[in-house]
C-alpha cells in the first residue's frame, strides 16, 4: 500500500485492504481504488451524520476516526441514499455505481466474516445497480490492416517496436498493462508468452507466426545499452519502460494515419478486436477466447459472441419465408 492510503486510512480500513492485497492476491491498482471508493462512502456518511462542518470541503473530511462503531449503525437506506448520491451530485454513471457498491459488499463481507467485526451484515440484501449492456466497439478486419499498415509508413526509427505493439494487441488480446508490464524473461523458447493480468494472475499465451515474426524483428533493434530497466521488452526512447500513457499516445497517431481517429479507438479497442477477429472468422470456442482474455468468468467473454451486420442479414435470409412475397 502507498503512503497516502496508510497515512490517513483508520485502523479497520487498513486491515481490509491489507486482507485485499495479501489473502486475495489483489493489485495495488485494485487496492488503490477500493480505498478510494470506501473513503468516497465515508465522507458521505460523516455530513450525513452532521459529523463535519458545512466550511469542510468534501475531499478534505477526515476518515481516520472511523470504527466499529461507526460502521454498526450503517443501515440499508444508507447505502441506497448514498448511491443515489452518487448518481445525482456526482455524476458516476451506472458502470461507477456499480463498482462502489461492489466495494461495499466486499468491505461489509468481509467485516461480517472474515473479521468478525460485525454480527450482521447490514447490506446483505444490497442490489448492484444494472449497467445497460452495449456491444464492444472494434474495428474490422481492413480497419485492422490499414492499422498495421499506418505503422510500416510513419513507424520512422520505431517501426518495428511499435508494429510489434499492434501485432500483438490485435492477435493476442491484451490488457494496456498487461503489454506494458512485459519482460524479456516472459518471452519463452518456444515463443510462448507469460502475461500477468489482473490480480497478478498470470496465463500463458501461444503466440502466432505474424506475432514471432514482429518480435524477432522488434529483437533485431531492440536497444540493449543504456537501457535503464533492462527487464522490460519494450523499451522507450528515453531508454525507459514503455508506458502506458506513451503507448496509448502512440497508439492514437497510428489511429489517425489509418483514418480512424474521431470512432473513440483505444488500446483496449484492440483487445475487443482481438477477441471478436478470432470469435467469427477464427470459430474459437468461447471458453478458450475466456482463457485467452484472462477472464474469471464466463459471462465476462460472452460479450463477444454478438453477430456481425453481416451474419445477421444471412441469418435472416437464410428463413425459409425470406422469398415469399405477394403476388
Amino acid at each position: 500500500m502507498n503512503k497516502e492510503i496508510l497515512a490517513s486510512s483508520p485502523e479497520i480500513l487498513k486491515k481490509f485492504l491489507g486482507y485485499l492485497q495479501t489473502v486475495k492476491g489483489r493489485s495495488l491498482k485494485t487496492v488503490g481504488e477500493y480505498f478510494c471508493d470506501l473513503r468516497t462512502f465515508f465522507r458521505y456518511i460523516k455530513i450525513k451524520r452532521g459529523a463535519v462542518t458545512k466550511e469542510v470541503a468534501f475531499d478534505q473530511i477526515d476518515i481516520s476516526d472511523i470504527n466499529v462503531n461507526f460502521l454498526n449503525n450503517i443501515t440499508l437506506t444508507d447505502v441506497f441514499e448514498y448511491v443515489n448520491y452518487l448518481a445525482e451530485y456526482r455524476n458516476n454513471n451506472a458502470a461507477s455505481r456499480s463498482r462502489k457498491v461492489s466495494s461495499l459488499r466486499t468491505f461489509f463481507k468481509y467485516l461480517t466474516h472474515q473479521a468478525q467485526l460485525l454480527s450482521a451484515n447490514p447490506i446483505e440484501q444490497l442490489e448492484t445497480p444494472k449497467i445497460p449492456k452495449s456491444l464492444p466497439k472494434f474495428l474490422t478486419l481492413e480497419q485492422s490492416k490499414k492499422l498495421l499498415d499506418a505503422v510500416i509508413k510513419h513507424g520512422g526509427n520505431h517501426k518495428e517496436r511499435d508494429y510489434c505493439i499492434v501485432t500483438l494487441f490485435l492477435n493476442c488480446g491484451l490488457r494496456l498493462s498487461e503489454l506494458s508490464g512485459i519482460d524479456m524473461k516472459d518471452i519463452g523458447d518456444d515463443f510462448t508468452l507469460k502475461v500477468r493480468g489482473k490480480g497478478n494472475k498470470e496465463r500463458m499465451i501461444y503466440l502466432n507466426e505474424a506475432c514471432k515474426v514482429a518480435l524477432r524483428a522488434y529483437m533485431s533493434v531492440r536497444p540493449n545499452d543504456r537501457v535503464k530497466d533492462k527487464n522490460a521488452l519494450f523499451i522507450s526512447r528515453q531508454n525507459n519502460r514503455l508506458s502506458i500513457k506513451t503507448i496509448q499516445f502512440l497508439l492514437n497517431n497510428y489511429f489517425a494515419w489509418a483514418g480512424l481517429s474521431g470512432y473513440g479507438y483505444s488500446a483496449h479497442k484492440l483487445r475487443h478486436t482481438a477477441a471478436t477477429l478470432m470469435y467469427q472468422h477464427g470459430n474459437v470456442d468461447i471458453r478458450i477466447l475466456k482463457d485467452i482474455l484472462g477472464h474469471e468468468n464466463l459471462g465476462t467473454t460472452e460479450i463477444y459472441t454478438h453477430l456481425s451486420n453481416k451474419q445477421v442479414q444471412n441469418a435472416l435470409e437464410s428463413n425459409p419465408l425470406a422469398c415469399i412475397q405477394e403476388k
